[in-house]
């Protein structure tokens, strides 16, 4: 069993996915692979300098599996928030909270899913993380913030982070 399933390799999805996973969650990431993000080219997201869409994706699935969370990055395919009996808006997107969370307990829907038309890659990664801070705040049993350090920085990256080569 993983500790969190995100549905959706967008930016709110793979954003959830990164939060989650980066903090010690066991996380997997479901996709279709027919999201927007095959028609962008991505500046400064997340940290990364410059990357076509495509590069950015990496569609995965198959097979049955249980978790603790569910995020639902679906973009306007609001299905599986429907199936799931999520509570709707009167302008016909998934209703949540400030969280990212559902009328589901620990169901999360991010982007497209609760915006009527507001749709951009870095509002959705937003989404993203505010779900995936919720869920590892839920996990911890206190407030979690996200915030990475010089010191992480050099950990992960070494003499690159500090100017090396």
């Amino acid at each position: 069993m993983h500790d969190v399933i995100v549905v959706g390799g967008g930016p709110a999805g793979l954003s959830a996915a990164l939060f989650t996973a980066k903090n010690g969650l066991d996380t997997v990431v479901f996709d279709t692979d027919d999201t927007w993000m095959h028609k962008a080219h991505l500046f400064n997201y997340l940290g990364i300098g410059s990357v076509g869409g495509d590069a950015f994706l990496d569609a995965t699935g198959g097979g049955d599996h249980g978790a603790s969370y569910l995020v639902l990055a679906t973009g306007t395919d609001r299905g599986l928030a429907e199936d799931l009996g999520c509570a709707f808006t009167d302008q016909s997107v998934v209703d949540v909270d400030v969280t990212m969370e559902t009328s589901v307990e620990d169901a999360y829907a991010t982007g497209a899913m609760v915006r009527a038309e507001e749709w951009q890659a870095i509002i959705s990664a937003g989404d993203g993380a505010a779900a995936a801070l919720n869920v590892l705040t839920k996990e911890r049993g206190e407030h979690f913030h996200d915030f990475d350090t010089p010191g992480d920085a050099d950990e992960l990256f070494g003499d690159l982070a500090a100017g090396g080569e």
